[in-house]
């Protein structure tokens, strides 16, 4: 509640007001002011004191005062008291409710303008605290999305168009990572680039098969050996001691001279010596040289001949030139077809291998040419030839399988083939651009910008999760409260007695959050009161409803919503000058209202400067439970006092019956204003006494003749007696009234005569 008012300072009409400190507050407060005396001053420090805002005081800082406001009230909450001062309070009491012109201005129009901004706030106060609540939950949901889309787009720009590959961003942030992308790269591009060259894969031919040619030391040891088993020692001997005597390569010279004796070796008797032309005959050695060079040296010489030829046939000549080509071609294709798939690399020293080969294949000839010269002689590979060919052998499994794993390759060739003969390169392009949008996304210069891109997406769909679910919420809360404050407000307009009514009551989405539409239902056609502008010439809220309509409208909102608070027991209601504009009617279902208001809440704080009304409002209320107070001028300010209601709810007529009651029993120096008041005294009694034959307006003089007129007629007003009495008051009060004496101010006044016609005048008027 609002206890006391401690201290108003440098505020509106007020310099430094501390007399309200003595005066408590009640359940129902009524506060009279005449205009510009503070009433609206003292709304808007209590809007001010509800809503924590500062501007409703800020503004109303007096003027000219040295110091700033400074605001003291005794309320609920406390101690302390609420105390405004240095721009700020030190606390709020949220629960103070505000009716007057800032609740209309902001709530249903201003002045004949229904404005969004006014459908805004109306359709807050429709939804109560509890629906504002969710509202304004909702829009702080929607302002974090926004704030969401403001990072998601600065992570956005962090991460560089070009690196994307023409993905999205989101699509770009959510590759999935790939350990092999690497190499799943270099496989898309060879695909590629085995499409763009489909009839280069198409003539390019697969590795063949090669091998070094084979040295089978086996076969050739037994050769070297070799001798002629079945030839005489002895006569071997003797040959062999008679080659010696000859020098290198004699026995090949003795062996190509045996060849030349006519007829051969066999039969030597009687030809000539090759070589000396002497007779043969009895020659012991030419007998000895046909066993020696028989038929089984002959077959020797034949085989090793044969042998040399074979070796010389495979590793001399062109061979190696002719493999060394080959190796150049199986490198050329192996460099092509390496740009497509995998391919064991060449890395052949073929120079090296030609010295190897050239070595080994030497030192087989020298051992076989040895052998040629000397067939007999049982010969052994030595060490270096031995080494040289272990060497080859080497030489030839390198080579041998260098061709085997390019023979597997042949296998990934063909699948080359195969899919560049089928391939799309547009599919495969994408497919390049896919794997390597991958690998940009995952490096170590991109990845953290996409992990914070996608954190920010899941707490922006986090929060749109909640937006939806509070937007539901208000959805389910906006149908149940909409047609219950339209069926609310209704009610108040027909205890208004309104002409028109409500209709269609939504809440609608704009841009600025959301806003509350409605129609004003007169003769049941519907005025439109939404965003659209209405139609030149067409009705609309500006000329349908006059001032009274609006601020009967408005006072039907406040307690329509008032209804529909779920707190209302303990909220602090003031109403500030409701009736403004309002007929009687309308001024008596007010009245009505407040009192109905007391029971359902914690305080009612009334202001007005319409006495009769708040009167009527103190009038029936309990006398424990209800207080006044009210402005009046002090200087050039005002100032605050208690206020007697109970005073002036006398009428100038109950005033003036008084007075002359008084003057009956002690004579007053003022008997010029008891004259005065005979003749009021006596209209207000025929009005009430006779309202048919004395309606307002009347004078004395014209309805004494209308009763004399009437005396002893169905129709008579006053009998004999009393029209004659009529006639000697009226004669009396006429000379005391402005209208039938113009010396009125100055005729005299004789006391006893005077008592006389205050006597009958009661008397009359009391019959």
């Amino acid at each position: 509640m609002l206890n006391r008012l401690q201290l108003f300072r440098n505020v509106g009409q007020f310099d430094s007001v501390a007399a309200g400190a003595a005066l408590p507050f009640a359940r129902l407060t009524l506060g009279y002011a005449e205009n510009g005396r503070g009433k609206t001053t003292f709304a808007a420090i209590l809007r001010s004191l509800a809503t924590g805002d500062p501007a409703p005081i800020a503004e109303r800082r007096r003027l000219a005062a040295p110091q700033p406001p400074h605001v003291i009230i005794d309320c609920a909450g406390g101690p302390p008291p609420a105390i405004f001062q240095n721009g700020a309070w030190n606390r709020t009491v949220a629960d103070i409710v505000i009716f007057d012109d800032t609740f209309i201005d902001e709530n249903i129009c201003s002045g004949l303008v229904v404005e969004s901004e006014h459908r805004q706030r109306l359709h807050e106060l429709i939804l109560g605290r509890q629906g504002v609540a969710l509202n304004r939950t909702l829009q702080q949901l929607v302002s974090r999305i926004e704030e969401h889309n403001r990072t998601l787009r600065d992570r956005a720009d962090a991460i560089p168009v070009n690196i994307r590959g023409g993905f999205s961003v989101d699509d770009f942030c959510v590759l999935p990572e790939r350990a092999d992308i690497d190499h799943a790269i270099l496989e898309a591009e060879r695909a590629l680039a085995a499409a763009n060259e489909q009839d280069s894969i198409r003539a390019t031919q697969e590795f063949e098969a090669f091998a070094l040619p084979s040295i089978d030391v086996a076969a050739l040891r037994p050769l070297l050996v070799r001798d002629l088993p079945d030839l005489d020692r002895a006569a071997a001997e003797r040959v062999q001691n008679h080659i010696g005597t000859l020098g290198p390569e004699g026995e090949a010279w003795i062996a190509s001279g045996v060849d030349r004796i006519p007829g051969g070796a066999t039969d030597p008797n009687g030809k000539p010596c090759p070589f000396c032309a002497q007779d043969l005959s009895g020659s012991e050695l030419i007998a000895h040289y046909r066993s020696y060079f028989g038929d089984a040296y002959t077959g020797l010489k034949r085989d090793v001949a044969n042998a040399r030829s074979g070796i010389e046939n495979q590793h001399g000549g062109d061979a190696p030139a002719a493999f060394e080509r080959l190796i150049r071609r199986q490198s050329e294709r192996r460099q092509f077809w390496s740009r497509f798939s995998d391919v064991p690399a060449i890395e052949l020293d073929t120079a090296a291998l030609a010295r190897t080969w050239a070595s080994a294949r030497d030192a087989i000839l020298a051992a076989l040419d040895q052998k040629q010269n000397a067939p007999l002689e049982r010969l052994e590979l030595g060490g270096p030839a031995l080494t040289a060919i272990d060497q080859y052998y080497r030489a030839q499994t390198e080579v041998l399988a260098l061709s085997n794993r390019l023979q597997q390759a042949n296998g990934a060739i063909r699948i080359v083939k195969e899919q560049a003969a089928a391939g799309n390169t547009a599919a495969l392009e994408n497919d390049l651009a896919t794997l390597r949008a991958t690998r940009a996304r995952h490096s170590t210069a991109i990845a953290p910008f996409c992990t914070e891109y996608l954190i920010e997406k899941v707490r922006k769909a986090a929060t749109e999760q909640q937006r939806e679910a509070t937007r539901d919420e208000l959805e389910r809360y906006r149908q149940a409260i909409f047609p219950a404050y339209q069926a609310a407000i209704n009610e108040y307009l027909r205890r208004f007695n309104a002409g028109f009514r409500l209709d269609r009551i939504t809440s609608q989405n704009i841009r600025g959050g959301s806003a509350c539409t409605y129609n004003v239902l007169i003769n049941n056609q519907p005025v439109a009161v939404s965003g659209a502008a209405p139609a030149p010439g067409q009705p609309s809220f500006r000329t349908t409803l006059s001032s009274g309509d609006r601020n009967t409208l408005a006072l039907a909102f406040f307690f329509a919503s008032l209804d529909q608070d779920p707190n209302l027991a303990s909220r602090i209601i003031v109403i500030d000058d409701p009736i403004s504009s309002l007929d009687d009617h309308r001024s008596l279902t007010t009245v009505q209202e407040v009192r109905r208001l007391m029971a359902r809440t914690a305080q009612v704080v009334v202001l007005s400067h319409n006495k009769p009304f708040l009167c009527n409002i103190w009038d029936g209320t309990d006398s424990t439970l209800r207080g006044a107070f009210e402005f009046i001028r002090d200087g050039s300010g005002s100032t605050i006092t208690a206020w007697d209601v109970n005073r002036d709810m006398v009428t100038e007529h109950d005033r003036r019956h008084a007075m002359l009651r008084d003057y009956l029993t002690a004579a007053t120096p003022n008997n010029r204003e008891v004259a005065q008041g005979l003749r009021p005294i006596m209209e207000a009694f025929l009005r009430v006494a006779y309202p048919a034959d004395f309606p307002p307006g009347t004078m004395l003089g014209h309805f004494h003749n209308t009763c004399l007129q009437r005396l002893g007629t169905p129709q008579e007003i006053l009998n004999q007696v009393d029209t004659n009495e009529l006639a000697d008051l009226t004669e009396y009060a006429n000379l005391f009234h402005h209208d039938t004496n113009p010396a009125y101010q100055t005729q005299h006044v004789n006391d006893a005569q005077l008592v006389d016609f205050v006597r009958r005048t009661l008397a009359f008027a009391s019959r």
